[in-house]
């Protein structure tokens, strides 16, 4: 069953006016999967990361995050596991204390490492942005905006031979995660 709840590109990009700022693409009523496998096929395929971040389901783009970083840049370093292993927890266990354990973890993180910004990702899924008493919704563009900075991140941490290959790959696990069957099978396998 696919997961995918806007019907036109253009729906997503008018959820989450950021999304113009991060993807160079412009939509229009085209499903959001014809719009991935444009972007995935173009010249910037890294628009189809930032989109899938978008309208991916913020537990599904959390998820989605820790895969990519675990198959193209595991942790280095005990900050990096600590912050990786905080969001795969909220995506277990959505709960607000979880996701205030990720937000404190990804506050005192390195902000070059893409694992921070998936902890990033899971504490700012709702509740409140700050660890304070006082209460700050955080906008509804934020876990998006921090999954693309972690893949895009992520896959900068690769050798450029191999960067089309695992930008197939994220956008392969997204569609998965989406539910979503390509219309042209194995097209991205393919680049």
């Amino acid at each position: 069953m696919s997961k995918i709840r806007f019907a036109t590109a253009r729906d997503v990009f008018e959820a989450f006016p950021s999304a113009a700022e991060d993807i160079a693409a412009t939509p229009g009523t085209e499903t959001p999967l014809a719009f991935i496998e444009a972007q995935a096929a173009g010249p910037t395929p890294e628009d189809a990361i930032g989109f899938c971040a978008y309208v991916l389901p913020r537990r599904e783009a959390v998820w989605w995050a820790c895969k990519c970083l675990s198959a193209l840049c595991p942790p280095r370093d005990a900050s990096e596991e600590a912050a990786q292993l905080a969001a795969e927890a909220w995506v277990r266990e959505p709960e607000d204390t979880v996701r205030r354990q990720a937000l404190k973890i990804a506050e005192t993180g390195r902000r070059t490492a893409p694992h921070t910004w998936a902890a990033f990702a899971a504490g700012w899924s709702g509740g409140s942005m700050t660890l304070d008493a006082q209460s700050v919704p955080p906008p509804a563009h934020l876990t998006g905006a921090c999954v693309r900075i972690c893949v895009l991140n992520a896959l900068a941490t690769v050798p450029a031979r191999d960067r089309a290959r695992h930008i197939a790959s994220c956008i392969a696990g997204a569609l998965s995660l989406l539910g979503a069957t390509p219309s042209r099978p194995g097209r991205q396998q393919g680049r």
